[in-house]
């Protein structure tokens, strides 16, 4: 759907006479509206005219308007879903939200209310198709899983609501706070980040809450915490995990009672800070084995974003690389080119452990030591080429074997393992022989998730 183009809407009601009133009304807002009488029906409009927007009533005959809903899902691009409900009911309302409808309208409708939620998806969607070529807020990507991201992100920004990033390390977690942050209310205050993992337990809490003069040893004057300083605006934890449970104990207290106390002072300092954390662990894993308090995870947790690996968003892959090859020809003065189809395939082959953030280094490391105008295989580093010819899930030959240790043949296994499955940890445990808790042992050991 362009700029221009008006958002075609596909109507689903067996009582006619409703039908035809709310297409009219969409109709005279300036929509393309087809109508469906039946369920079967519907299905084949659906299928056949790929509409912008679903709305459906939710009883149709022998069928539910939540079949349609699933149907729609799994088209590539998904129209947005509306449900009608003659009948409504709280738990028929939340079954239909938890499966991806945008809204929930009861009868009688709404005439105004019609209007205005199908005008703010239609401008949604314009958004949405208009970036599926050229990323969104500076994250590069259009392949189906970093459009539900991006989707995600716009439904959540507005609100105030802790939101938990998780991913394996590089997958851009800080860029998708860092579009939360934007996209909000608050983007005009200021985005805060800090990594729990970086600083030890009192620096970290002193950098958190800030301190008073002559709270410890070195503290010449009175400083404020990141809270402190954020406020208004957003902060972002990264490596939440990894902070220590008594650190845990006091951001709790932040998100419920939005205040913070310095180290050394008894005075509380109100704050107005939306918070959004980021973990490459399972926090899950780490509520088990003690080290994370479960009443902080579902604080953290009310919206969860799941960035995915590089691995299952390989065709980014290009799009990736051309923005990082004119990223670092500017950067550097190089006049690159660009880069031949046989390093282009090299490139999307691998496995990329490190994600994005690994792509991006190696691209930097060949502009600087490309030989020519124009990137080709002997350009890429040589730890990238063995790996070049496997697929995301293809097992490594025979020859390479003898290249490989016992470790690194175990840690390839269970990455294929987790591809396979789809990040299934019981299925992966129960395909490798081994107990649940080995497998997160050995997840943690190697670095995967």
């Amino acid at each position: 759907m362009t700029a221009e183009a008006r958002a075609t809407i596909l109507v689903v009601e067996d009582e006619r006479n409703h039908a035809d009133v709310l297409a009219e009304l969409l109709e005279r807002e300036g929509y393309e509206v087809e109508i469906a009488n039946t369920f079967d029906e519907g299905r084949r409009r659906l299928e056949a005219g790929r509409p912008d927007i679903v709305i459906t009533d939710l009883n149709l005959g022998a069928h539910r308007g939540t079949e349609l809903l699933a149907l729609a899902h799994e088209l590539k691009p998904a129209p947005a879903v509306m449900l009608i409900s003659g009948v409504g009911s709280i738990e028929d309302a939340v079954e239909a939200l938890q499966m991806g409808a945008v809204h929930y309208f009861t009868k009688p409708l709404d005439v105004n209310e019609i209007r205005s939620v199908v005008a703010k998806e239609t401008e949604r969607l314009r958004g949405r198709r208009g970036r599926e070529a050229e990323g969104f807020e500076g994250i590069i990507g259009s392949s189906p899983a970093m459009l539900r991201v991006y989707d995600t992100i716009e439904r959540i920004a507005p609100t105030t609501a802790t939101v938990l990033i998780q991913g394996e390390n590089g997958t851009g977690k800080e860029l998708v706070a860092k579009a939360i942050h934007n996209l909000s209310p608050r983007n005009q205050r200021p985005f805060v980040a800090l990594n729990c993992a970086a600083l030890s337990e009192g620096l970290l809490e002193s950098e958190l809450f800030g301190h008073e003069r002559g709270a410890f040893t070195g503290a010449a004057a009175a400083r404020e915490g990141k809270f402190e300083y954020a406020n208004g605006g957003t902060m972002f934890l990264d490596e939440v995990g990894d902070m220590p449970l008594s650190l845990q104990v006091k951001l709790l207290r932040v998100i419920q009672e939005r205040e913070v106390v310095r180290l050394g002072s008894n005075k509380t300092v109100k704050v107005d800070v939306r918070l959004l954390c980021a973990s490459n662990k399972n926090l899950e894993t780490e509520i088990q084995e003690g080290r994370f308090r479960e009443d902080l995870y579902y604080r953290i947790k009310v919206v969860s974003i799941l960035l995915p690996p590089l691995t299952r968003r390989r065709e980014d892959i290009p799009a990736l690389v051309e923005a990082f090859l004119r990223e670092f020809t500017d950067i550097h003065g190089r006049e690159i080119t660009g880069l031949t189809e046989p390093t282009l395939d090299i490139l999307t082959g691998y496995r990329w452990p490190g994600n994005v953030r690994e792509l991006r280094n190696v691209v930097e490391s060949m502009v600087l030591l490309a030989r020519g105008p124009e990137l080709n295989p002997t350009d890429i580093p040589p730890d990238i080429i063995p790996d070049a010819p496997s697929s995301s899930t293809a097992l490594v030959s025979v020859n390479d074997l003898a290249n490989y240790t016992l470790e690194q043949m175990e840690r390839e296994l269970i990455r294929i393992q987790l591809e396979h499955h789809e990040g299934n940890r019981s299925k992966v445990a129960k395909a490798l022989g081994i107990s649940e808790r080995t497998l997160y042992r050995k997840l943690k050991e190697y670095g995967l998730s």
